[in-house]
């Protein structure tokens, strides 16, 4: 895959609401914010804080994690 092919944008949104809502992240979800914090220029502003939002929670234990 060339280097500038852009990937599909990961629609954020429906899957923070569902981990909050759960008040759990599976590792799928983990590794699916991962990869869209990671690709670049697919993200906004608003996205990147609602995925901080994600792992902020995790850090402070108001999340658990499942497989």
């Amino acid at each position: 895959m060339p280097a500038n092919a852009s990937l599909p944008k990961v629609a954020v949104e429906p899957v923070i609401e569902r981990i909050f809502a759960l008040r759990q992240i599976s590792r799928a979800d983990q590794r699916l914010l991962m990869s869209a914090l990671l690709s670049k220029n697919s993200l906004g502003e608003t996205e990147h804080k609602q995925i901080n939002r994600v792992f902020d929670a995790l850090q402070k234990g108001l999340l658990r994690v499942v497989d």
